[in-house]
């Protein structure tokens, strides 16, 4: 019987996970084909853009999506992942989550932010407030409403964006305050506690790690949501996590932190495994198929809806 191309991709995916891949392979072979995806992906994007800058870096940039609603629109500012040392504002998007969102009557912003090794996670994160900062400064003539944003992040996004949501150096200094969000999306985050992630992980995804996130106990700290999540944080989190050991205790745990300082947060599973289900509710949220679809949709209604 001749293979479909689900099926080999199916059978490709199962290949990267580390039982069958051996470290020293995974990296390249799973970027090459997480590149492959996200040209699809991108070429599948029918709504039109406008590129912004709002830094001097050639990756300080944001795609911008006008709502289709009117002025005074809810915006969701999208953080894409890559292991903190790749990925692109377009084609790490997504395929469903643009159109679905503009349907709804959300505008919605994807940002680039520079990668490691040329910067730190903390200048990613401080590139992520930056953004931020620059969309409610000129929320005016984009349309949107500045008291109705949420940052929603997917992977290495769904760290930076937790960071910046517990952590609030970062947007202090973009002279933003963690009230001038709605809340926070992360979509199958890892490193909300790193030296649990680090500990946990094995051998493959540990040189990503190290590279991201370096041997300092101190360092790692500051740079773990769970643990900076002592109040101020944002105002409410949503916490997805496909089945994935080390995906969901981290979800969890952040949540727990969370909830223990006051800070509401809902955290759930929604299906999917390992590497094909990390990659699958990124590529495929805003498909109504995808149990993720209607937890975000619910969510969004209540935190920012366009109602």
């Amino acid at each position: 019987m001749r293979s479909t191309p689900a099926v080999l991709l199916a059978a490709g995916l199962l290949l990267l996970q580390p039982t069958f891949l051996s470290p020293v392979f995974a990296g390249p072979f799973l970027e090459r084909l997480q590149a492959r995806m996200a040209a699809r992906e991108a070429e599948r994007q029918n709504a039109p853009a406008t590129e912004y800058t709002y830094g001097a870096d050639s990756l300080q940039k944001l795609d911008f999506w006008q709502a289709r609603g009117g002025a005074a629109a809810p915006l969701v500012v999208f953080v894409h992942g890559g292991g903190w040392k790749r990925g692109d504002k377009r084609n790490a998007t997504g395929a469903a989550k643009v159109e679905h969102l503009l349907a709804q009557g959300y505008a919605f912003a994807s940002i680039d932010y520079r990668l490691v090794p040329a910067v730190t996670v903390e200048q990613q994160a401080a590139d992520v407030a930056a953004a931020l900062a620059w969309l409610r400064n000129n929320a005016g003539r984009l349309g949107i409403a500045p008291s109705r944003i949420v940052l929603m992040g997917h992977s290495a996004g769904a760290h930076l964006v937790s960071l910046v949501g517990t952590d609030s150096r970062y947007f202090t200094a973009a002279g933003l305050s963690l009230r001038d969000i709605s809340g926070i999306i992360a979509l199958d985050g890892a490193c909300y506690d790193v030296a649990r992630q680090l500990a946990d992980s094995g051998r493959f995804m540990l040189d990503t790690y190290i590279q991201a996130f370096g041997t300092d106990p101190v360092r790692q700290r500051a740079l773990s949501p769970t643990l900076q999540a002592a109040k101020p944080n944002a105002p409410a989190f949503l916490i997805l996590h496909v089945d994935r050991a080390d995906g969901k205790a981290q979800s969890e745990a952040l949540g727990a932190a969370l909830m223990q300082a006051g800070t509401p947060a809902e955290v759930q599973g929604v299906g999917g495994t390992g590497l094909r289900g990390h990659m699958e509710i990124n590529r495929e949220l805003g498909d109504p198929s995808h149990p993720a679809t209607g937890i975000v949709d619910a969510w969004l209604r209540r935190m920012i809806g366009t109602k």
